[in-house]
């Protein structure tokens, strides 16, 4: 248990960001093989730039790694470029 007020309401607050990240990144992560399962080339350039806007945003707000986020960015530009 916390012993500060403010150690308590962190507490709080850690928990409702880890609820709201897990909820923005299993987003994501459905976007991401949404992309990768498509075989129309239209529909999947009319879905990268979606799916790059929400990985950027997670590495911005530190849910992903910069990285990563750079690293599946990459992925899906190549699949989709190849359809």
């Amino acid at each position: 248990m916390a012993n500060h007020p403010s150690a308590a309401k962190r507490a709080r607050q850690n928990e409702s960001r880890k609820h709201e990240n897990r909820y923005y990144a299993k987003t994501a992560r459905n976007a991401v093989k949404k992309l990768r399962d498509t075989t129309d080339k239209k529909a999947a350039e009319e879905l990268l730039p979606r799916v790059s806007s929400m990985l950027d945003k997670l590495a911005k707000k530190s849910v992903i790694h910069k990285s990563k986020a750079a690293n599946l960015k990459s992925g899906l530009t190549k699949h989709v470029s190849s359809l």
